[in-house]
């Protein structure tokens, strides 16, 4: 039995979700710096993807080198990135009431958006780290009001050295318990996530691999863009729970260290 593998064409593109694939808790896993510098010698194009948009991929970048991976900013797309994207094509040059930090406010300035709590045409909720009961009352209100509310991600969790934190996907429950009005998610799993980065670096879903540590995100999301989807066991997925979903990864391996000779 040769399984769907044999059928699909070479991969040309690559993309690899961040935490839980090449970094686990701020440390490098073993083998994501030989992983991202045979990428970058083999010429193929490639992006790393991460729901977080906290940062911009200049601040991500420089996190990585920190954990011993160089990945150049262009080569970084988040959730605040693909956001930006998908409201200056909706509504070009519009205007926006914002919750987040610079890699949000960053990316929205740098599509045209006014950012203004005056009327704006939408609330775009993102991660922070510490949300302000005004804000969020003042985001509450704009939707009352009419504008369109959309959040970066629905992580309901964030991880800290301390435990958990609310992250945009609690805080977006919180607005939506208060107005009635569901907002519309652009990252993880959204498929928009993975379209958005296909356009950035001209790859086509046939020839492209996605490679994430959780089921119920990267993989599902993997699958409905039409990717070659590689789970790694180095984050939230454990080996033991991939049969219990409804889908299946192209391809299970221990950590990308088992990738490098793909590329």
């Amino acid at each position: 039995m040769l399984g769907h593998m044999s059928e699909r064409k070479p991969i040309e593109s690559w993309l690899s979700d961040m935490d839980g694939v090449l970094v686990h808790e701020g440390q490098p896993v073993p083998g994501a710096d030989e992983f991202i510098r045979r990428l970058k010698e083999s010429g193929k194009r490639f992006l790393v993807l991460t729901n977080n948009s906290i940062y911009t991929p200049r601040d991500l970048s420089v996190r990585l080198r920190a954990a011993g991976l160089e990945v150049p900013p262009e080569a970084i797309w988040t959730s605040a990135l693909a956001t930006a994207k998908f409201l200056a094509d909706q509504r070009p040059e519009g205007s926006a009431y914002v919750i987040g930090e610079a890699g949000l406010t960053t990316a929205l300035h740098e599509v045209g958006y006014v950012l203004t709590d005056l009327d704006p045409d939408y609330v775009v909720l993102g991660e922070t780290r510490t949300y302000s009961f005004t804000s969020i009352t003042r985001a509450i209100r704009l939707i009352d009001n009419g504008a369109r509310f959309i959040a970066t991600n629905p992580d309901p969790i964030g991880p800290s050295t301390e435990g958990s934190l609310p992250a945009c996907g609690a805080v977006a429950a919180m607005i939506t318990k208060a107005t009635g009005v569901e907002p519309y998610f652009v990252g993880k799993p959204n498929p928009m996530m993975m379209r958005s980065a296909l356009n950035r670096i001209d790859a086509h879903s046939e020839t492209t691999a996605m490679i994430g540590d959780r089921m119920d995100t990267d993989v599902v999301c993997g699958i409905e863009a039409g990717l070659h989807t590689i789970l790694v066991l180095t984050g939230v997925t454990q080996k033991d729970q991939i049969d219990r979903y409804p889908f299946r990864p192209t391809q299970v391996v221990n950590s990308v260290a088992d990738l490098i000779d793909l590329v």
